[in-house]
């Protein structure tokens, strides 16, 4: 009987003269069946997409000085230019609005507020975050990752792709699917983080037989 299997893909550095898909192709395409769903991690999708930025091309604001303060330091948002960089997308004023209408959310003990109205805070990683020479950058979240996923499937012949935002601190979020998969499922799998977006460098994970497995049951 067929079992899950994750297989991670190493690859060299992939930069944003590089499409994530062909990426895919030539480092994975051998391994990819019908029965498989295609994995890639966001912040190198983003970083295909030239999503990026540098701390220094960022003018701090004073929302940003100050909000940063109220964030637990492992978050990229407890950094000023994290925060800036999200505001740079989300906007200045919303992100402080969302901050406040998140912080009077918690005193009834409803969390993640602030991230649910300001989708980019969550979504962007600060400096440190992947790897060289992207280490010194800001990393925002994927453009279009449905799409993305779409096109992986149609150019791998894969069961399924997604986008996911997988760390070590047992979070998983699929950001972007193909028609027909269970996100919530799929991040459940991913949770220990197979992904190696540093040294390892393989930011792409197949999970094998996903298709035969699910039918099976």
């Amino acid at each position: 009987m067929a079992e899950l299997e994750l297989v991670c893909v190493p690859t060299r550095i992939l930069t944003e003269k590089d499409d994530i898909v062909d990426a895919i192709i030539e480092f994975g395409g051998d391994k990819i069946g019908p029965e498989d769903i295609v994995c890639v991690a966001e912040s190198v999708v983003a970083i295909t997409q030239g999503h990026i930025t540098r701390p220094e091309e960022l003018n701090l604001s004073w929302q940003a000085r100050m909000l940063c303060r109220f964030v637990p330091a492992e978050g990229s948002m407890s950094s000023a230019y994290g925060m800036q960089a999200a505001m740079e997308l989300e906007g200045e004023w919303k992100v402080l609005f969302a901050f406040i209408a998140g912080a009077i959310a918690k005193v009834f003990r409803k969390n993640g507020v602030f991230y649910q109205l300001a989708r980019q805070a969550s979504l962007t990683d600060d400096v440190t975050g992947t790897m060289p020479p992207y280490d010194k950058h800001i990393v925002y979240g994927p453009k279009n990752p449905d799409a993305v996923a779409e096109k992986i499937v149609s150019r791998t012949g894969a069961y399924g792709a997604v986008v996911a935002d997988v760390n070590d601190l047992k979070r998983s979020a699929v950001l972007g699917a193909s028609r027909g998969m269970n996100p919530a499922k799929i991040a459940k799998i991913l949770i220990d983080n197979p992904f190696g977006n540093a040294s390892q460098m393989t930011p792409i994970v197949i999970i094998k037989n996903y298709a035969a497995v699910s039918n099976a049951k």
